[in-house]
């Protein structure tokens, strides 16, 4: 009984000591975080200005709202436009290129790899900066088609609707390919290499070993870097902010952009309105995280 006692005592001093190192990171955590989310979604009913924040009648009226916002509709289906396009071109450019530096054969692996990584570690504004001086009207991408042959006349690449979306979509893939690729050769590491040779012994080609071995093996790899680039891409803000404005007329305009303009952009503090469109945000993240991780839990 004694013993009993004495471990049901240790073990009572463990979880104490345990919750005592918890304690700080899980205080910071509430206040920095989940407070702020608290605070905001009650913030969504309410509406008026920032001084004067009254529960709005009825209490969904922001929420109603949005339905016939033109504009904040038109940057859902830009911010939706860019994830169906850029994430998968992103993503596969990534996976190839770990394929290709993860070979033992290639020489300066290195310096290669760095310089796939190095758009990352660019600001962000910076790296907008040098995308729209780049697609100006004067600028080097201009300059080099005239003088290719291929386009007659300077295209306007920020101007017009299609081409400053485009634009959008050429500079996220450059940035972010880099960041993803990292993710994949930490998972190709970790692939014994003699399973490759042992695949090439039974006659399986190039294309064979990486469809039904490497893709199956990074899995839980791809499913981390898909739900990661749907919840950047979704929250997309500096693009459209540095390279287009969000136009020409609002065309170009992502979702956290029109929260932004809401909010400080504009000169009204329209908080409620722009607290209830960052929950839709959310939501959305929340339920296309939940099917890619139900899409990718294949378990026996």
């Amino acid at each position: 009984m004694k013993k009993q006692r004495s471990a049901k005592s240790v073990r009572a001093k463990e979880m104490r000591c345990g919750w005592l190192f918890l304690a700080p990171a899980s205080i910071l955590i509430f206040i920095m975080s989940f407070y702020p989310m608290i605070r905001a979604l009650i913030t969504s009913f309410q509406k008026g200005s920032s001084a004067n924040l009254q529960f709005a009648n009825p209490l969904y009226f922001n929420y109603a709202r949005m339905i016939k916002d033109k504009i904040f509709i038109k940057s859902v289906g830009n911010t939706f436009l860019y994830l169906f396009i850029e994430v998968p071109v992103m993503l596969i450019f990534a996976i190839l290129l770990a394929q290709i530096l993860n070979n033992k054969d290639i020489k300066f692996r290195g310096f290669f790899r760095t310089c796939v990584f190095l758009p990352c570690a660019t600001s962000l504004v910076s790296y907008s900066l040098i995308f729209k001086s780049l697609f100006a009207t004067q600028g080097l991408i201009n300059s080099l088609l005239m003088k290719m042959g291929i386009i007659s006349e300077n295209i306007n690449w920020l101007g017009t609707e299609g081409t400053a979306k485009a634009v959008i979509i050429i500079a996220l893939i450059w940035r972010w390919t880099g960041y993803n690729m990292v993710f994949y050769l930490a998972g190709l590491q970790n692939i014994d290499y003699e399973v490759y040779e042992a695949a090439r012994i039974d006659g399986a080609n190039g294309f064979q070993s990486f469809w039904y071995m490497t893709v199956p093996l990074l899995k839980p790899t791809i499913i981390m870097t898909f739900i990661m680039s749907i919840n950047g891409t979704l929250q997309l803000f500096d693009e459209s902010v540095n390279l287009t404005q969000g136009g020409p007329a609002n065309s170009t305009i992502t979702m956290s952009h029109y929260i932004y303009n809401n909010s400080f952009g504009q000169g009204v503090a329209n908080f409620g309105y722009s607290s209830a469109m960052a929950f839709v945000v959310f939501i959305m993240v929340a339920i296309l995280a939940y099917i890619n991780l139900r899409v990718g839990d294949r378990r026996d």
